[in-house]
């Protein structure tokens, strides 16, 4: 199998490649925080990235970690870096773009499910996460808030020489082939050269953090990228709704964070359900009548008496 995560130590210093997502299916700023505490503090650094972005609190935590590292740091973009992978570059105290790389902006996004103050709550952090990404392009750019929250807002792409003359990168280099495919049909603008090299047949010969063996017999196949993704999108959503359900919607994120098998979940949900209410158990999930219920003969029969 494919790591598209690596980090490896060089003569000077240590190289990181992040091939994947960021985030909780692909690089995790937990994983990457604990790989880089391991390094001397002022050793140079070379970043490689080929993503298409993901979860912006990882970005943000990746990208707080890398500005407080005491060495150099290099981003090298080998493909694209888009969406919260783009702020990940810009923590790079030079950034290295090839002739047909990319890299894209835009205003992050979000899911939520709930009240009308639940979604007004969601756009109020989306407000507050956009203006502090704004920071982040404007410091590396130089160009004004007002000019990069426009170009976030219409989801702008740049190849490597836009994004030199926009201050977003400092350095061409030659063309590479991409690494890994991703699936980047979420994206309105998406550029007609990089949809046709995720959907290329043939793989990829570009920079590849960990390649297959040479004996072509050995080599473990290729994951099945999407049908994880949506086999974990599915779990996770099982997981919320059973939560809501049971009324213990707090409970979600742990037991996601644990990967808690589904069956353990409803064991754990019907528990937690019998702390507050007595007539339900593990071992009896129906609830039965309350010990004052009166039978309904008895009820209907006070209620509706007969005449004569």
């Amino acid at each position: 199998m494919k790591t598209w995560y690596s980090i490896c130590a060089l003569d000077e210093g240590a190289e990181i490649s992040i091939y994947d997502e960021i985030g909780a299916y692909g690089v995790s700023a937990k994983a990457f925080l604990a790989d880089l505490g391991k390094l001397p503090d002022k050793s140079p650094l070379t970043l490689r990235l080929n993503s298409p972005g993901g979860s912006v609190f990882d970005a943000v935590a990746i990208y707080n970690a890398l500005q407080r590292h005491a060495g150099n740091v290099t981003v090298s973009i080998d493909g694209i870096a888009a969406s919260a992978a783009s702020y990940i570059a810009m923590a790079g105290d030079e950034i290295v773009m090839p002739e047909n790389a990319f890299l894209m902006i835009h205003d992050p996004s979000g899911l939520v499910m709930g009240t009308a103050a639940d979604m007004r709550a969601m756009a109020e952090a989306l407000d507050k996460i956009g203006a502090s990404l704004i920071k982040g392009y404007a410091a590396k750019s130089g160009k004004a808030e007002d000019e990069i929250a426009s170009l976030m807002a219409a989801e702008t792409w740049f190849d490597a020489s836009e994004a030199i003359d926009m201050g977003l990168a400092d350095t061409l280099a030659a063309p590479v082939k991409m690494a890994a495919r991703f699936d980047v049909s979420g994206f309105r603008n998406t550029p007609e050269a990089i949809i046709a090299a995720m959907t290329a047949k043939a793989d990829p010969t570009a920079v590849n953090p960990d390649p297959e063996p040479a004996n072509g017999s050995n080599a473990d196949p290729e994951p099945d990228r999407a049908a994880i993704r949506t086999e974990a999108m599915a779990y996770a959503k099982t997981v919320v709704d059973l939560c809501r359900l049971a009324g213990q919607p707090q409970m979600a994120a742990g037991f996601l964070e644990a990967e808690t098998d589904l069956e353990d979940i409803r064991k754990s949900l019907i528990d937690a359900r019998a702390a507050v209410d007595p007539d339900i158990s593990s071992t009896h999930p129906q609830p039965g009548p309350a010990p004052q219920a009166k039978p309904w003969g008895d009820v209907i029969a006070r209620t509706f008496k007969r005449k004569g």
